[in-house]
């Protein structure tokens, strides 16, 4: 299957907290979730998890409570560089389109090779799948990914807030505004 025929869709998961960071801590990628998507064929054809380690903060109690991931976990995971590296190796991350819901995950992969000098794994084809979802229903509020799920007539399959998880989830709202013809050929803007 050619790179132009796959999409990748990709959630993210950082280190957070109930308040403001502890001092000396910032908000960084723990957990990489993507899903390929056939948008020719409506199958999700791959499901794929990076743990991501990392060297600016810890995992709070509140980020586990929301996310599952432990301190302990993430700590078996990769760096944040070989994370780009294998989403540019492995799922071809530069030439692919790419999808995620919202515009969180692009802008925190830009913050985060910004503040580490990592080369920016994703190329310039990004759809914001949340935006493209609202338009399709014609919603006048985005919903959540969760939200959009009921509003579809989808199960939430997995945990909310697994990057994994919700991956697969988005690439099922993905498939479902292809089946509606509602999927753009265009990437979105915001």
């Amino acid at each position: 299957m050619s790179d132009a025929e796959l999409l990748n869709v990709v959630d993210v998961e950082a280190t957070c907290w109930e308040g403001e960071p502890p001092p000396g801590q910032v908000s960084e990628i723990i957990e990489i979730g993507l899903t390929e998507v056939d948008l020719a064929s409506g199958e999700r054809v791959g499901r794929h998890r990076v743990l991501v380690r990392p060297a600016r903060s810890t995992v709070s109690a509140f980020c586990t409570g929301l996310t599952g991931l432990t301190q302990a976990e993430v700590e078996t995971g990769v760096d944040f560089a070989e994370a780009c590296r294998l989403l540019a190796v492995e799922h071809r991350a530069g030439v692919r389109p790419w999808a995620s819901w919202g515009d969180y995950d692009r802008k925190q992969f830009a913050r985060q090779c910004r503040a580490t000098g990592v080369t920016y794994p994703f190329g310039r084809r990004h759809w914001n799948a949340k935006l493209v979802f609202t338009q399709a229903h014609d919603l006048r509020k985005r919903p959540g990914m969760a939200q959009a799920l009921t509003i579809a007539g989808l199960p939430l399959e997995g945990r909310h807030h697994s990057g994994e998880d919700d991956a697969w989830n988005i690439a099922a709202l993905v498939l479902h505004l292809a089946e509606r013809d509602a999927w753009p050929a265009t990437p979105t803007d915001g």
